[in-house]
């Protein structure tokens, strides 16, 4: 499998993916991604910022993430918690599998190959967050060795936990 960027050329398989994860939340009740977020020009934008990557095999796009190591300012302030580090870290946002992958891995391997970015970026912390309802991520991530550190607030109020990874 190959973890590489996101060029234009992948955006309508990206939002094919996306676009099945807001119907996978909005049939679980999950009360994310479903005000029209993301939508093609955040993925533009994420493309533009070298921040967008897909995951693929045989020439198909299997998931879809945004990784930065660029501070993120909803993570300056965690409430009923503290993060685990302080320094340098990477984030994710805006993990989707595809419907026809789940259940094989595929979003372990995404934070396997970020935690690769990570060790050649030198950063020994990767920084996610997650809405409290979305417990297919919080498995997830407890599963590749995340602790919860806390809730962070997005920029328009919403409410998220907040989990870390030491690497």
């Amino acid at each position: 499998m190959k973890f590489r960027k996101t060029t234009i050329e992948d955006i309508n398989n990206v939002m094919n993916i996306i676009n099945e994860a807001k119907e996978y939340f909005r049939k679980n009740r999950i009360d994310q991604w479903q005000n029209g977020y993301p939508n093609s020009d955040t993925i533009h934008t994420d493309i533009k910022n070298n921040s967008s990557y897909i995951l693929e095999s045989e020439n198909k796009i299997l998931a879809t993430a945004m990784v930065s190591f660029e501070e993120d300012k909803t993570y300056k302030n965690i409430y009923n918690g503290e993060w685990l580090n302080n320094g340098d870290y990477a984030v994710i946002h805006r993990i989707a599998v595809s419907e026809n992958s789940k259940g094989n891995g595929i979003a372990s391997t995404i934070i396997k190959k970020v935690e690769n970015l990570c060790k050649e970026n030198k950063v020994k912390s990767i920084k996610v967050d997650t809405h409290k309802d979305n417990i297919s991520m919080q498995k997830l991530l407890r599963k590749n060795d995340f602790k919860y550190c806390g809730i962070i607030y997005l920029e328009d109020g919403s409410e998220r936990i907040a989990f870390e990874k030491l690497i």
